[in-house]
């Protein structure tokens, strides 16, 4: 089956692709296969070694290929594939592109890629160019053009590169959809974590302060932007047409590295081109408009989703909880706690996942102990032979939000039109969970 298909096409699989639908657990998918799933990771550092461990906890793969620069995080990733019972990996390191020569030599379904930014498109398209799939940590690309590179190779190679670990399906989604909150008309969210610490720590991400230094706009969008595009509907019958971006001062960097390390460090005077605070407004073609906040460099908790409708707003955030207020429903001009309605509306892909129950996963983001969700929906996707639930053209669209921003910032906020990529086809893609209700019904 072909890897480009649209949501109705590849939600609408009968027979052994809908036995393996929400509700059937990964070892029974598993026992689909006539070969394992075959990957590759490129960067098993903090991420990515999550990202492994939860794979060797998993039937039905096996890790054939590791690629990383530290040998110590290599040959760590080598001795935990051994514990596992899975074959020994090869591995390769040799230098920065090595990559490339995993991607051209290894029979691989899928390359799980976690290293620092810069190298995540060239790691995809010499994945895709090399008859592998891929699926990478965000952001998927740096600049508009290995946005259009990313599209161009999926759709001449008929490989995919994906943010594979986002969903489209969940209780907001089909909140939603059930027309809890009436028609969408705003939302805002965005990726607000004090990253300080992780920035100057040498062991950690050291490479996100060069980010700061050099550049200047909506750096890091994914994490809000996967989450709400199947709300607004992004690239399933609406798209966004136009960005608007603004940043604020930089001084925060520069009062941190002062403070901990003193007036004379070199980042305490050195100049940031990143403001502490950007805000990036975004209009749809059916008129929604999306606010989508940066601000990795001050002090505070993280951050706040808000979704506005003509029926109702839907507010939640770390620490604080969920809240809802419905027109005619709720207590007059008074929030309400939402956590009867996220229960009501559980979606069923969430409700019928029975996740495997594991030893607590290592690396940055483990401690869990079921296998993600996200990653059965990889998992089900590579068996089934599709594309991710979280497409091609999401993914670029999510991720190019960076660049657009910047660009914006550049010229004293001016509009920036955003590209369509899916070339018009926006229009015929059914919203997600349109397409998901008619490949049930």
């Amino acid at each position: 089956m072909a890897d480009r298909v649209d949501r109705r096409g590849f939600l609408g699989i009968s027979g052994a692709a809908m036995a393996a639908a929400p509700g059937t657990t990964q070892s029974a998918a598993a026992q689909r296969l006539t070969r394992p799933v075959r990957l590759g990771f490129v960067g098993v550092g903090d991420r990515g070694s999550y990202h492994l461990d939860i794979a060797l906890g998993m039937d039905g793969i096996e890790v054939p290929a590791v690629c990383d620069i530290n040998p110590a995080v290599l040959h760590r990733a080598k001795t935990w594939i051994e514990e596992s019972g899975k074959p020994p990996p090869r591995l390769y390191g040799k230098t920065r592109t090595d990559f490339e020569r995993m991607c051209e030599q290894e029979d691989l379904d899928c390359i799980i890629c976690s290293t620092s930014w810069k190298w995540h498109a060239p790691i995809l398209l010499a994945a895709m160019r090399n008859g592998k799939n891929a699926v990478s940590e965000v952001p998927l690309i740096q600049t508009l053009d290995e946005a259009w590179e990313i599209v161009e190779t999926h759709e001449q190679t008929g490989k995919w590169a994906t943010l594979g670990f986002k969903g489209v399906h969940s209780t907001l989604t089909n909140m939603v959809h059930q027309g809890v909150l009436g028609d969408i008309i705003h939302a805002e969210s965005g990726y607000v974590h004090d990253l300080r610490l992780v920035k100057f720590d040498p062991e950690r991400e050291p490479w996100r302060l060069q980010h700061s230094v050099d550049r200047n706009g909506n750096l890091y969008p994914d994490h809000p932007t996967c989450r709400l595009m199947p709300v607004m509907d992004i690239n399933h019958s609406d798209r966004f047409e136009l960005l608007v971006s603004m940043s604020s001062k930089a001084v925060m960097l520069n009062r941190y590295a002062d403070l901990f390390y003193g007036p004379d460090h070199p980042y305490a005077t050195k100049e940031m081109k990143q403001g502490d605070y950007n805000c990036t407004l975004l209009r749809t073609v059916g008129g929604k408009l999306y606010t989508l906040n940066f601000d990795t460099n001050t002090p505070h908790p993280r951050e706040f989703t808000r979704i506005q409708g003509t029926k109702g707003v839907l507010y939640y955030s770390r620490g604080i909880g969920q809240f809802i207020y419905v027109d005619g429903v709720s207590p007059d001009h008074q929030w309400e706690p939402a956590e009867q309605h996220m229960e009501e509306y559980r979606h069923p892909v969430e409700k019928e996942y029975t996740p495997r129950p594991r030893e607590a996963i290592r690396g940055h983001g483990g401690g869990q102990r079921t296998t993600p969700l996200s990653w059965h929906r990889l998992f089900e996707a590579l068996v089934e032979q599709r594309v991710t639930d979280f497409d091609v053209y999401d993914s670029v669209t999510s991720s190019v939000i960076s660049p657009l921003s910047e660009r914006s910032v550049a010229n004293r906020s001016e509009p920036v039109e955003f590209p369509d990529f899916t070339k018009g086809k926006w229009k015929e893609r059914l919203p997600v969970e349109v397409a998901y209700d008619r490949a049930l019904g």
